[in-house]
């Protein structure tokens, strides 16, 4: 299958796999990512991770600034794909663009749709405290995730599962589903299923207020924030006037005091009452410092039971 030629789409970690995956079965004749950023302490420009990646593995590479230019469909329609694929890229195709290719334009959707169309499908699962998640292989049209279903995969959510390991798993998943969509559509034998798209949700990007803990929520609430803003970008609580970053912890079956109040702190973690119950914090970052469990923060820093957090 190395004759079948292929343009891959996408930016950031999520999209190695899948583009390694193809570059193994298919002819990848070109990526397309997006421009350095800068990023980092010195605000340096950085390249995306798929551009490191391509690079690494010779292919060809495009970083347009903007993709509805004639300059980029003239570019496109010089490599004569057979395939699009995207994963992560970052901007909608046009319809210009969804027609370069002789067989198909597909994306890759790290969630099982119609659930969580948009940019952030796998930090809006564990928020929401999913127990499934998935990846989906679309026909893309000229709507955010609203393409034919070409294949779908899922995987569990463990309750104590953060977006980071789900991300993985997903990066797995979405690397051999791509393959089998394609060679599907090349033997003749992938079927199309519509969407029903009046069971779509949607998947916004992340906002800084999503950020702090609120410890009137449920504990349940803030079990899944904790764990769905995990690696990136963080969840944070106020004490003594700083900033406490929370990475960690579980909830706890027991009676709650006021909102935020400190309950016990020792060896086990941090126990603290939320709106029905108690969150035990085991791993948190106080400012200018690296992560550390529960019993390292103790003993440099008082947190008496009584103490209040997010203020």
């Amino acid at each position: 299958m190395k004759e079948t030629r292929i343009v891959f789409f996408g930016t950031p970690e999520f999209a190695l796999k899948t583009l390694d995956s193809l570059h193994k079965s298919f002819t990848v004749s070109a990526v397309v990512t997006q421009p350095d950023r800068p990023g980092g302490r010195g605000k340096k420009m950085s390249p995306s991770p798929v551009k490191l990646k391509a690079q690494a593995l010779g292919i060809a590479l495009f970083q347009p600034a903007k993709i509805r230019t004639a300059e980029f469909a003239a570019w496109l329609q010089s490599m004569a794909p057979d395939f699009l694929v995207t994963a992560a890229y970052g901007k909608i195709l046009s319809a210009q663009i969804l027609a370069v290719p002789r067989l198909s334009a597909l994306n890759v959707h790290a969630s099982l749709l119609p659930r969580w169309r948009g940019a952030a499908p796998i930090h809006r699962a564990v928020l929401a405290g999913d127990c499934e998640s998935g990846i989906t292989i679309i026909e893309m049209d000229e709507g955010m995730d609203t393409g034919d279903i070409i294949l779908q995969g899922s995987v569990p959510v463990g309750r104590d599962e953060t977006t980071g390991f789900l991300h993985d798993k997903l990066a797995d998943l979405g690397a051999r589903l791509i393959v089998e969509a394609v060679t599907a559509i090349l033997a003749g034998t992938a079927k199309k299923v519509v969407q029903d798209h009046s069971q779509a949700t949607l998947a916004p990007p992340l906002t800084r207020e999503e950020e702090i803990l609120d410890w009137c929520a449920k504990t349940s609430v803030i079990h899944n924030q904790v764990r769905g803003m995990n690696p990136w970008p963080g969840t944070y609580t106020w004490f003594n006037g700083e900033r406490l970053k929370i990475w960690a912890g579980y909830p706890v079956h027991s009676t709650p005091a006021n909102c935020g109040q400190v309950l016990a702190a020792g060896k086990e973690g941090i126990f603290v009452s939320t709106g029905d119950g108690v969150y035990c914090i085991s791993m948190l970052q106080p400012p200018g410092k690296k992560i550390m469990d529960a019993a390292d923060f103790l003993r440099g820093n008082l947190l008496p039971p009584g103490s209040i957090l997010g203020k």
